[in-house]
């Protein structure tokens, strides 16, 4: 097989497997077997593909043999590569807890879930190997449509009213970004990104900057980066915990990640004390709504938004060291906060809620469980050995490099609260005493399989703390690729049909 095929592949294979998962959503058996066997499948195509592009490098097709500046192009970086497989390993680890998780009172619809967490894979590959503005919107609304219906679909009040504000939010961003996209192509004749990088440093200073600073509105509202998150805790604890898990392991990673893409393609050098700023008062709202709440899941929400703000951090300072810094972090926070939710969905379990008030005590009756928690907490907070500490410490490192002083205090300060909020969330259901009348335990066999699911996002989380190295390796290499990004559009623009 091809890489230009497998690239195609990538994006086809969710779509197709979703429509044979809705014929099959009558027969449980043979519906869950398509899901989990076409998750795998892509995850597998995804690992041969970040092989792939670590020897041979960028690849790009076009699709039906058009031009850049007219066609579709489909483009793998490492960048691209790398971040791709990560996000569709957990979301395969999601469906696995999914089937223990479904017919409770906490479960998603097991008819829809499968088909549409294929949708929003295949969304999730559009947005990460598409080269033009265009197609990138078209994935964004992929995304949109899939997650609108994982959030609303058992039709609860609150996760209706909830859902809305998500989904207003997100068409008001994709109003903007079709806007933009009109701009850029009346400015210059093309929404192919390879061709941006070359036609928009010919524009204006004014114009440009405009332009940037349009998109950063845009991506930055996707990422739920301040002001514009407030959607996000609002949002995501009331939805199912399967539904929770994927949204909060990678739907907002996909606005940074374009936001990476399009500002280091374009060279929006300009933006950075402005991107500065942003990450600096992403990280510090999002700690505080954290420990301001007495919630596992709320909690946990607003710590997405904080840890946004560690990747736009990366994005600011505009280095190799800073834009490799994010890309690790990418790698260690999808599977991190994605264990996280599902250790608050096991918790849920356990105790038949996530408010802290109502917990205790549960260390003693479940300590596998506690140690589930503790691992990705204390790696969120960014301590040594775990994952979080070479994420964060690569941040910090290249911030004092860059004598970005402030925003290297806000990050240290911010890491220092993180672990305080992770400690309250410990001392509220691991430790003192048991509620009183805690919900039925789940049946064994169920168990097992929501254990086991997030057992294994635990050990993903370990893994990529031991291959520390070799990740900072990739992560540098793909950061220099991103710096420069010769390589990316010699490829677009030379590339053929397969």
């Amino acid at each position: 097989m091809t890489t230009e095929t497998l690239i195609g592949l990538l994006v086809a294979l969710p779509i197709a497997a979703a429509g044979l998962a809705l014929a099959l959503r009558t027969l449980p058996r043979a519906r869950d077997v398509v899901t989990i066997a076409a998750l795998a499948a892509e995850t597998a195509l995804a690992g041969v593909l970040l092989a792939r592009t670590i020897n041979d490098g960028t690849t790009a097709v076009r699709l039906g043999g058009w031009a850049p500046d007219l066609g579709i192009v489909l483009i793998a970086d490492l960048f691209a590569a790398l971040v791709l497989l990560v996000a569709i390993a957990t979301i395969l680890v999601v469906e696995v807890f999914a089937l223990g998780q479904r017919r409770t009172p906490w479960g998603a619809n097991p008819e829809l879930t499968g088909p549409l967490l294929l949708v929003l894979t295949s969304g999730v590959a559009l947005s990460m190997l598409t080269g033009d503005l265009f197609t990138l919107f078209v994935a964004f609304e992929l995304i949109l449509v899939a997650s609108y219906v994982l959030l609303t679909h058992r039709s609860e009040a609150a996760q209706v009213r909830s859902g809305m504000s998500y989904v207003v939010m997100n068409l008001f961003a994709s109003a903007l970004f079709l806007i933009g996209v009109a701009v850029v192509y009346r400015s210059t004749g093309t929404v192919n990104m390879a061709l941006l990088a070359e036609r928009l440093p010919e524009l204006d200073e004014p114009v440009r900057v405009g332009i940037g600073l349009w998109f950063l509105v845009v991506f930055g509202t996707k990422a739920a980066a301040f002001p514009l998150f407030s959607w996000l805790p609002d949002s995501y604890p009331t939805a199912p915990t399967t539904v929770t898990a994927v949204f909060a392991g990678l739907l907002t990673k996909v606005g940074v990640y374009v936001l990476v893409r399009f500002h280091t393609l374009t060279g929006m050098e300009t933006l950075q004390p402005v991107i500065l700023v942003v990450a600096a008062a992403t990280m510090l709202v999002g700690v505080a709504g954290a420990l301001a709440h007495n919630d596992v899941k709320r909690i946990l929400s607003f710590h997405i938004v904080s840890q946004i703000g560690y990747m736009l951090m990366g994005l600011g300072l505009f280095s190799v060291a800073g834009i490799a810094g994010a890309v690790i972090f990418f790698v260690h926070h999808i599977p991190v906060k994605t264990v996280l939710f599902l250790t608050g969905g096991l918790i849920e379990e356990e105790t038949g809620t996530s408010r802290l008030s109502d917990n205790g005590g549960l260390a003693m009756r479940r300590p596998f469980l506690a140690v589930l928690f503790a691992i990705p907490a204390l790696s969120l907070a960014g301590l040594p050995p775990f994952s979080g500490f070479v994420a964060k410490f690569a941040l910090i490192d290249a911030g004092i490099d860059a004598r970005s002083i402030p925003i290297v205090v806000v990050a240290l300060a911010v890491s220092a609260l993180t672990l305080l909020s992770m400690v309250k969330i410990w001392m509220g259901v691991f430790w003192g005493a048991p509620p009183r009348g805690p919900a039925p335990p789940a049946t064994e066999p169920r168990r097992r399989l929501l254990v086991g699911a997030t057992s294994i996002g635990v050990a993903a989380t370990l893994v990529i703390a031991s291959l520390a190295g070799p990740l900072w390796n990739l992560s540098e290499r793909a950061a220099n690729e991103l710096l420069e990004p010769t390589a990316y559009i010699n490829e677009v623009l030379g590339s053929v049909t397969p």
